[in-house]
């Protein structure tokens, strides 16, 4: 039986085992996909050496980055934005040769579409780990203006304390690519001015578990578009799935 799962910390939000699960149920695929927990990055040769019979495995957060250091091989996405969301293993003499994909780039782009349709408006990233630099690539190819709002100040960034009214009434698409509302950060929210949101805008959250996260319900009160990250997920999932099986 063909084996895949996930790793990262926390993994009990994701809902990658059901998805998976559930479509290899019906599409009458021998496979199954399991959820693993890791304190540290550090556990990842010892998960390899216990689960030997594992060919694929998906990355949530925190170990996207730091992921990298235990890949062969990074595909073009991944090299750019210095982000892994998916692994494909292989076994050669006896050793792993691992490569690292990102996902989370053609899955937000596919979400974004749905939403925007032919609407290209300026957006906030709010976030700027793993998944934002996703986020910030796509919407480049995509040809859309964009700010990346982080906690810390950096190259091509502004701190939340630096997003005034003016910068959220005149950017349309806000996307929250924060852990924010997520696993135990669940009363979390990113703090920006949500006064200045009003029905013109479209607020889109890439968490998808819980379902309406804090930063959508304040987005809603305003009258606000608000789309979760499911769409996103099934997409990126798919995406996996291609990559694992077309080098099966």
């Amino acid at each position: 039986m063909l084996h895949f799962g996930l790793i990262g910390n926390p993994v009990s939000h994701s809902l990658s085992e059901k998805y998976f699960n559930d479509k290899f149920t019906i599409e009458n695929i021998k496979a199954r996909f399991q959820r693993f927990l890791l304190a540290d990055v550090r556990g990842f040769p010892k998960l390899l050496e216990t689960y030997p019979t594992l060919m694929g495995l998906s990355v949530t957060s925190p170990f996207k980055s730091d992921i990298i250091q235990y890949c062969d091989e990074l595909d073009e996405i991944a090299a750019t934005i210095k982000a892994v969301n998916t692994l494909k293993i292989s076994r050669h003499g006896g050793k792993h040769y691992i490569k690292g994909y990102n996902t989370d780039v053609p899955g937000f782009s596919t979400a974004i579409l749905r939403v925007l349709g032919k609407d290209r408006p300026d957006a906030l990233v709010l976030g700027s780990g793993g998944a934002a630099r996703a986020v910030a690539y796509a919407l480049n190819k995509l040809g859309m203006r964009f700010i990346i709002v982080s906690r810390n100040a950096g190259p091509g960034k502004v701190t939340y304390g630096e997003v005034d009214a003016r910068m959220v009434a005149s950017r349309k698409l806000i996307i929250n690519a924060s852990p924010a509302g997520m696993g135990s950060l669940i009363n979390e929210y990113p703090d920006i001015p949500f006064d200045q949101i009003s029905s013109d805008h479209i607020l889109y959250d890439l968490v998808y578990n819980p379902p309406e996260t804090l930063f959508l319900q304040k987005g809603k009160k305003q009258h606000a578009r608000t789309e979760n990250g499911l769409i996103m997920l099934q997409a990126q999932a798919e995406k996996a799935w291609e990559i694992w099986n077309s080098e099966l």
